[in-house]
């Protein structure tokens, strides 16, 4: 094992919380694999605060420790790839559940110029007992499903826990998770930056420790899946949103003529109140999935982008948000004025109540929307303000 920066072209990491038990024989493999391949490398051992002599162990067969003070799986792997000195990474958890000794696809893939190299356990064979039933048929396969599905990935085993890539590549990609959803994170932002990403068929055998795994299957698997819809505003909030918002609008504003009965089911004014709250929370939806997506394409995140998008956002500005909410709030003001002639014609008194909600919560919606989008086209000003500052 070579010890040069300049010439180390492969790291191998692996990120260790009190694996005593199996690190020895992950690493005698990993350098098994170094020394046969004649790949100039390193193994590195991310350690999270083992307290079971693991970095010891680690040592003593000729890996790198590098400690990491910051807890989680996704705070481990960055540490590890941080202080990696080679061009390309191959990360695997250390629980001897993965093969070290047989690298060779990810590496002749990574040399071919792709930038993430997933391995695919359901493709090269899951030993029996090596995931849980639950796992197996259900957690993963669905969880990859939705993923492919929202960011278009090619990937067919999103934690798969052996992977490899460009460190460089990776590193630019400004990974931010500190726990299992690390696992998501490299899979998404590596697709939605462009990056040429592969998969390779690899093993999966039973995990050779005697104590339970650190993963907690339904509480990981929501940090996954929370992870995945938070990072997609369109599946999120923006299709959603859109539906809330026209299904309210369209309501609230068929009512404002007279009530409605649908197949016996009778709908007036108090009706009309809870579609125009959906209006507004659907119509608030929408812009929070607009501003996210343009917040991130403006700080230099590369996503996939769309004409109808770059046209919209070329129109979107302080100004065009301004005069869009304040017409909309002088359409529904008008009214209100108007309402409140009417009942000074009265001379105050009583009112019909549900002809006059008719009335009142359409113009009270558009007042609503109006100021959120006066409110939201500011926001978008300040971003742009910020901008310019670093620029």
């Amino acid at each position: 094992m070579s010890t040069s920066t300049e010439t180390i072209e492969l790291s191998i990491v692996m990120p260790c919380l009190n694996e005593a038990e199996t690190l020895a024989v992950c690493i005698d493999k990993a350098q098994g694999y170094l020394a046969r391949s004649g790949v100039v490398g390193e193994v590195v051992i991310a350690d999270n605060g083992s307290t079971d002599g693991s970095q010891e162990i680690a040592r003593a067969h000729g890996a790198r420790v590098v400690d990491v003070p910051a807890k989680g799986y996704g705070s481990a792997l960055m540490g590890g790839i941080d202080a990696a000195r080679g061009e390309y990474v191959i990360m695997g958890d250390a629980d001897d559940s993965y093969d070290f000794s047989q690298l060779d696809p990810f590496v002749e893939r990574l040399r071919e110029g792709d930038q993430l190299v997933m391995g695919n356990r359901f493709q090269g064979g899951i030993a029996e007992g090596a995931m849980p039933p639950l796992h197996k048929y259900l957690g993963n396969p669905v969880l990859s499903w939705i993923g492919r599905a929202l960011f278009r990935s090619p990937i067919g085993d999103f934690h798969c826990g052996l992977r490899g890539f460009n460190r460089r590549a990776i590193l630019d990609l400004h990974l931010q998770t500190t726990g299992m959803e690390f696992a998501s994170e490299v899979v998404v932002k590596s697709t939605l930056g462009g990056l040429r990403v592969s998969e390779v068929p690899t093993t999966l055998s039973k995990d050779g420790r005697s104590r339970p795994p650190h993963l907690r299957s339904w509480r990981d698997g929501w940090r996954h899946l929370r992870f995945l819809l938070i990072f997609s505003p369109r599946w999120l909030f923006l299709i959603p949103g859109a539906a809330a918002f026209f299904l309210g609008l369209l309501g609230t504003f068929f009512l404002a003529i007279g009530p409605i009965e649908i197949g016996g089911l009778g709908l007036d004014a108090i009706s009309q109140v809870y579609l125009a709250a959906l209006c507004v929370v659907g119509y608030q939806s929408v812009i929070f999935a607009i501003l996210t997506k343009i917040y991130a394409q403006h700080e230099g995140f590369r996503i996939p982008r769309s004409r109808n998008f770059e046209r919209l956002e070329r129109r979107i500005s302080l100004e065009s948000g301004a005069v869009a909410g304040l017409a909309l709030f002088l359409i529904g003001f008008a009214i209100a004025i108007w309402q409140f002639v009417a009942w000074a014609a009265l001379g105050f008194g009583s009112l019909d109540l549900a002809p006059t909600l008719r009335v009142s919560v359409p113009a009270a919606l558009l007042m609503i929307l109006g100021a959120q989008t006066i409110m939201s086209g500011m926001f978008l000003g300040v971003l742009n303000v910020g901008l310019k500052r670093q620029s």
